[in-house]
């Protein structure tokens, strides 16, 4: 796991920060206005120093600009962080963001131990402080995640790095709403972190026995039950399409299913689907345009749905989340399936191949058929399925498609308030007719030509007995250039959607599982 939970604490405080001894003071500033909150008390007993910066335009307007000050007469602090807010009447969600995301890195690039930070007092329109007390927790959590290659001296130095804390500001009394919006920020963060170094080892590290060994690991720190299908019983259920997608690999494919203890068949569960396509080293006809180096975040889908149960566990929330990873290696091999080959998929659809580039959807779509058997409230599948959609949306919205618009609004509702956000993109049947062939029943290539929804719409023929919504997270789950990472995207949308769904059980009054430590 990665080391910044064992490494960080997030406390919240109440009091004026001028008064509160620590390392490093951050003060958020508007460009515009008088300043206001800690910023005019800090700049009261500063004599007017943080009233000249603005002036003088020391502090640019773009929001997350800093000025970092040593040793500012009259500051609490040995260091005071000045992080820009933008214009006031301007503030948004996005401004916030960027403040906190500016804050986090500064803190972790700086290696402060201790700080105060004030910029949850600032009010957002909108917004409650509640969800700036989340959204707080979640970034300054999120920007002490570091990747370290497996077994390298960063790492073994980074596991035995001290504690640091982060006192967070309040501009009330604190209540139990509050604590509860920073432990959820919090455990958001550490679902992020998880998806995020899932998606950042190399493809040999992180095979589908990787996955599986996770996911045992984390059925014994949270009680789920973790059953991995291997070949002879995917080959009983009659998971030709799933099959088919990892038989020219060393590595057997692997359908990992994760389920709380003792789950009552009786309750409908949320079902989250993740691709864990672990990249080989070459193709044999690799999409246009694809970055081969960034192949190994084909898993992306499956780490999102580990850190997002990581999250329901680590809250206790009053769900039932049963997690299907379907892992398997993309390789050539003399047992590989050709394009023009026919296989039979669990539900008795044909489906012809296309390029060695459907395999993903030939994984998801058996996976889709299996979730059948849990009678679910809803099915989501998350996947780094189509080049097509990094075309489309590039990398600010994961495309999102869905057969209930009840869902899809939803989950639209989620991303907008997580800041991680998606698109709906349409399933009209104009489209069913692109992704077919004379003999099988469906191709598993559509065309060039609107190739996301084309491939949403070939996963849909396996998803009708249930409300169920496809996020296609190519162009969102990684960064890409130089300095391409995993970003652990979509778990903020999961987890808010999750969250959103246990205050609604809650809400009918059935308790919230005993499980809400601060880390």
């Amino acid at each position: 796991m990665p080391s910044w939970r064992h490494s960080l604490e997030i406390m919240p405080v109440v009091g004026d920060a001028e008064r509160l001894r620590t390392e490093l003071l951050v003060i958020g500033l508007f460009s515009t206005g008088p300043v206001s909150g800690s910023a005019a008390r800090l700049d009261a007993s500063t004599a007017g120093r943080l009233s000249q910066i603005m002036a003088h335009g020391e502090l640019a307007e773009m929001p997350g600009a800093t000025v970092l000050l040593h040793h500012l007469p009259g500051s609490p602090a040995p260091r005071t962080l000045l992080v820009s807010l933008g214009q006031r009447e301007a503030f948004s969600d996005s401004a916030y963001w960027r403040a906190l995301a500016a804050t986090a890195s500064v803190i972790a690039e700086g290696a402060v131990s201790e700080a105060v930070v004030t910029l949850a007092e600032n009010e957002v329109p909108g917004r409650s402080l509640s969800w700036r007390v989340r959204q707080a927790g979640q970034h300054l959590a999120s920007g002490s995640y570091n990747f370290f290659p497996p077994a390298s001296a960063q790492a073994r130095k980074a596991r035995s790095r001290p504690m640091r804390s982060i006192m967070l500001l309040l501009p009330q009394t604190l209540t139990l709403e509050l604590v509860l919006a920073l432990r959820q920020g919090i455990a958001v963060a550490e679902g992020v972190a998880l998806a995020k170094e899932l998606g950042n080892l190399p493809s040999d590290v992180c095979t589908p026995d990787f996955l599986a060994r996770t996911a045992r690991d984390m059925g014994e720190e949270f009680g789920f039950a973790v059953e991995v299908l291997e070949r002879q019983a995917l080959e009983a259920l009659g998971m030709g399409a799933f099959l088919q997608a990892g038989t020219g690999a060393a590595n057997p494919c692997k359908l990992i299913v994760m389920q709380p203890q003792g789950r009552k068949a009786s309750r409908k569960p949320i079902v989250l689907v993740g691709k864990g396509m672990s990249a080989g080293p070459a193709r044999l006809s690799p999409p246009p345009g694809a970055e081969a180096p960034n192949a190994r975040f084909s898993m992306s889908g499956a780490g999102s749905v580990l850190g997002a149960l990581r999250t329901v566990a680590r809250l206790g929330l009053p769900l039932d989340v049963v997690g299907l990873i379907a892992a398997a290696e993309n390789m050539p091999g003399g047992h590989g399936g050709k394009p023009g080959d026919v296989v039979t998929s669990m539900s008795g659809q044909t489906i012809e191949m296309g390029s060695d580039d459907t395999e993903g959807r030939l994984l998801l779509c058996d996976v889709l058929t299996y979730a059948e058997r849990f009678k679910p409230a809803c099915v989501i599948d998350v996947a780094t399925l189509t080049e097509a959609c990094v075309a489309a949306l590039g990398s600010h919205a994961s495309g999102l498609f869905a057969n209930d618009e009840t869902l899809a609004a939803e989950l639209l509702h989620c991303g907008g308030m997580s800041g991680d956000r998606a698109w709906q993109l349409p399933l009209w049947d104009d489209y069913f007719g692109q992704p077919g062939g004379s003999l099988p029943d469906a191709g598993s290539l559509g065309g060039r030509a609107a190739g996301a929804i084309t491939a949403a719409c070939f996963l849909s023929r396996f998803a009708r007995a249930y409300p169920w919504a496809h996020l296609d997270i190519a162009g969102t789950a990684s960064t890409a250039g130089a300095a391409k990472a995993s970003t652990g995207r979509p778990v903020p949308l999961l987890a808010e959607f999750l969250i959103g769904r246990a205050a609604g059980v809650a809400a009918q009054g059935r308790p919230p599982r005993a499980n809400m430590e601060l880390h």
